[in-house]
């Protein structure tokens, strides 16, 4: 077990440890908050980082990522290798930036990617400086993981403000125990542009919103897509649209509008 300490960093108490091939990244706690296959750092392994590329059912080829938290790398490293995007990532931890490129592979900045030193609020607030994001992705937990960091109805307009007008989306990580009230300011910050996905067995639950222009699709149209998606990125995209079809009304009609 290794650990990072810095007392001025909002995470100082970093710590990781190894089990069977699998490397994880804690912040003092038990929770784990990412996690990575040390003879494969580019995949997924944890199940809510795979579900948050649902965003590529709806947009399957974004120009600008934009994520709030870093964690363990495991969303960037895999946009940075299976997407031509640029990403830009907020994450306000010293620590976690260091740990993401010492211990998880994470790739050091060049053309397509920036790591900024930022307060995921403060950076999201100041996006209109930047371009609209195709794709958004949010998670953003502290040492004690009881739910994000901003969980309030401002904070997720400021998101869909940063996001691009001509059709986008974002995908939030939640926890399930407390989905109701994460769930409630997205849905009303997003005027009810809203999918959720089922929850998985580590009590993540991921949502999906939409901005910009209306996005028409179909069932059979997003099952197409699944499979291309599953043919690129090796990741379980049928069970995708199975689990929205289940838990979402829209999914009921003709034509899915978003």
């Amino acid at each position: 077990m290794k650990k990072h300490r810095h007392d001025t960093d909002p995470c100082p108490n970093l710590f990781f440890s190894e089990e069977d091939g699998f490397r994880y990244l804690h912040f003092g706690s038990p929770w784990i908050q990412g996690a990575m296959k040390v003879g494969r750092p580019f995949e997924l392994v944890l199940e809510y980082p795979r579900q948050m590329m649902a965003c590529g059912l709806f947009y399957p080829e974004p120009g600008q990522i934009v994520q709030l938290g870093l964690g363990a790398a495991s969303l960037t490293k895999f946009c940075w290798k299976y997407t031509k995007a640029r990403i830009d990532v907020a994450e306000i931890s010293p620590n976690v930036v260091m740990s993401a490129q010492q211990w998880f592979k994470c790739p050091m900045p060049d053309d397509r990617l920036d790591i900024h030193l930022a307060d995921a609020k403060e950076f999201i607030a100041a996006r209109k400086d930047f371009n609209p994001c195709d794709w958004l992705q949010v998670d953003i937990y502290d040492e004690q993981a009881r739910g994000p960091v901003y969980d309030d109805v401002d904070f997720y307009r400021l998101c869909r403000r940063a996001m691009n007008k001509k059709g986008s989306v974002a995908s939030f990580n939640l926890f399930g125990s407390r989905f109701d009230k994460s769930f409630e300011p997205i849905n009303e910050a997003f005027a009810g542009r809203t999918l959720v996905m089922p929850e998985i067995d580590e009590g993540n639950r991921v949502v999906l919103a939409f901005a910009g222009d209306k996005l028409e699709t179909t069932v059979d149209e997003l099952y197409e897509r699944a499979q291309m998606l599953r043919a690129r990125w090796k990741l379980g995209c049928i069970r995708w649209v199975n689990g929205l079809k289940a838990l979402n009304p829209t999914f009921k009609e003709p034509v899915i509008s978003l």
